[in-house]
């Protein structure tokens, strides 16, 4: 099976155009205040206008409120959510749509309970601990710690970059990747020729 790939941290539609061109199964924006990657609701429109079909445009949430995600989907048509923060599975499945779950890995986290506790998403999505950060940090984790057995489709997040992301899926067969830093000449400014090379790495497996 082909491993997916996720440009997450689009801010920009010639970055979105040409990562779907590269093969980017899917574009992440932004919808955190407190991101150096955030999007407003023009910016994403603007990037959704020029997307080609079958690219899946994901919308990254953290601890939002009910009216904030509201304003968002009533204008710009997100084909998941993807929820960093603390959300309750309620949460997450209140808004009539597929979503991901984000969670962060550190000793003691049961990736098998979470599994059961967001049984709805429709995968999980691992990145690094980093203490007051949700993500984006471009910091790895111990991949030792995914179990081989869990019953969730696992996107697999956290310091991916195209040298090391032949490694990640050699060693853990994620469903997807999904990279933001990693292919970034600063934050949610995205280097073509990065992106390029990260997609062939993964393609490469």
């Amino acid at each position: 099976m082909r491993t997916r790939v996720k440009i997450c941290g689009i801010t920009r539609p010639d970055d979105a155009m040409k990562a779907a061109h590269l093969g980017a199964d899917a574009i992440g924006l932004v919808f955190y205040d407190k991101s150096p990657r955030e999007v407003d609701i023009d910016t994403a429109r603007s990037i959704l206008a020029v997307l080609p079909p079958f690219v899946t445009v994901v919308g990254l949430f953290v601890d939002p409120t009910p009216r904030h995600v509201a304003a968002v989907l009533h204008r710009v048509p997100l084909d998941i959510l993807q929820f960093h923060g603390n959300e309750e599975p309620g949460e997450c499945t209140c808004y009539n749509k597929p979503y991901i779950k984000a969670i962060r890995i550190k000793d003691g986290v049961n990736l098998h309970e979470q599994a059961k506790r967001y049984a709805s998403a429709r995968g999980l999505l691992l990145d690094t601990y980093v203490p007051g950060i949700p993500g984006g940090t471009g910091q790895s984790f111990n991949w030792s710690l995914i179990p081989k057995d869990l019953s969730k489709h696992i996107i697999l997040a956290g310091g991916l970059t195209p040298k090391n992301v032949w490694q990640v899926i050699s060693a853990v067969r994620p469903f997807a990747v999904d990279v933001s830093s990693g292919v970034e000449v600063e934050k949610g400014i995205k280097d073509p020729e990065k992106m390029s090379a990260f997609i062939r790495g993964v393609n490469n497996v």
